[in-house]
């Protein structure tokens, strides 16, 4: 997986339920859990994943709310790995329930 820059649009083709960031070349989606325990179980399978991926997303939880932004720092935009890490979100957070 490289860390050259694709930017937002390129990404975006990929992955229907994200949306481009307004500040920067970056990627956001909002997901929505049953309950708090679920989104924290969420936040929890992913950081997984991130650490193995050494990529790690900028997010927020509140409640049953996850919020994140994803970009490369070292690209400064959004990369594969940005989009290898929202597609497991998206099967991570579909198996769970998530809207």
């Amino acid at each position: 997986m490289g860390k050259n820059r694709m930017g937002a649009q390129w990404a975006l083709a990929q992955l229907p339920h994200w949306r481009a960031a307004e500040d920067r070349d970056a990627i956001v989606r909002s997901f929505s859990f049953a309950d708090f325990n679920a989104a924290f179980g969420f936040m929890t399978r992913v950081a997984l994943m991130a650490d193995k991926l050494d990529h790690h997303p900028e997010w927020s939880n509140v409640y049953n709310r996850v919020e994140v932004l994803l970009a490369t720092h070292d690209a400064d935009g959004v990369t594969e790995l940005d989009v290898t890490l929202a597609k497991f979100m998206d099967e991570a957070a579909a198996s769970m329930g998530a809207e």
